[in-house]
Formats: structure tokens, sequence, C-alpha cells
């Protein structure tokens, strides 16, 4: 199989993350999961402290996972690009070299909810319980994407 699946967010430390572990651990060894951030604010630093709590408490480490921006070379590396919201599809898009490109590139939370464009809710100012509902939706969109391929 070897499907190469890139997870974006704004900063790659909250919801881009949990995105790459849950959908590493739906994905057969051979497929290649990462993800990265539009902005480089947190390049090289661990996911957020929640975001690696919230993923150890469901049986996932993420602690192997530093922060990184996203790439126009991205493009000719991954097969399928998430985004976890417009913002960052529009950040996203915009970098598109090509129509081939862009095609790759999709909101993640449109696999449960098709064309609504639905955000990812960043829960980086709010409390625990933002990554708890964050985790739930991810789950349920990376098992679909997972089920697809």
């Amino acid at each position: 199989m070897s499907v190469k699946i890139l997870m974006v967010c704004l900063g790659n430390i909250c919801r881009s993350p949990l995105a790459e572990g849950i959908m590493r651990a739906n994905l057969p060894q051979d497929c290649f999961v990462d993800s990265a951030g539009t902005g480089a604010w947190h390049a090289g630093q661990l996911p957020d402290k929640r975001s690696i709590a919230t993923a150890k408490n469901r049986g996932l480490d993420i602690t192997n996972q530093r922060a990184r921006q996203f790439k126009v070379s991205d493009f000719d590396t991954f097969d399928f690009i998430y985004v976890m919201d417009n913002s960052n599809y529009q950040d996203v898009i915009a970098l598109a070299p090509t129509k081939e490109a862009k095609l790759k590139v999709k909101l993640i939370l449109n696999e449960i909810f098709p064309n609504e464009n639905v955000d990812v809710p960043d829960p980086y100012y709010g409390g625990d319980d933002g990554f708890e509902n964050v985790f739930d939706i991810l789950e349920q969109a990376c098992g679909i994407i997972a089920t697809k391929l």
C-alpha cells in the first residue's frame, strides 16, 4: 500500500500531532504519516503537553514527534494532505504549485461531514476537555480515511 499522508494545522503542536498519531495507529507500518504547521513558531518542539497527555490516555505515544513548518516540497512527498480548518486550507492551497497539488489538499472533517467544510476546533486556548473532544473527532475522521485506503 505505502500511502503517504500529511496532517496540517496552524502550529503543529495540538491538532495535527494528534491526527498523525491516530492515523499512524490506523494504518499498516508501510504507510508514512507526518504532520506540519502552516506557521513556524513551534518548529522543533514537542507537541503541546495536553496533546501528549490526551494521546497517552488513549494508548498513543506522540512524544517522538517534533513540530515543523509545511513546505512546498510536501506536495511532491505526500499523496494526501489533510488540513484541520479552512484557514489552514487557504494557506496550503496558496502554496500549491499545480492543479494536481491542490487536489491533494482536503479538509479532514469533510470525511465525517462531506462538503460542509467544518473546522476541527483549535483546543490551544481552552481546557483539557477540548483536547479530548478533538481526539474523538479526529479518531472518527481517521477511521474513515483508513477504511477508504
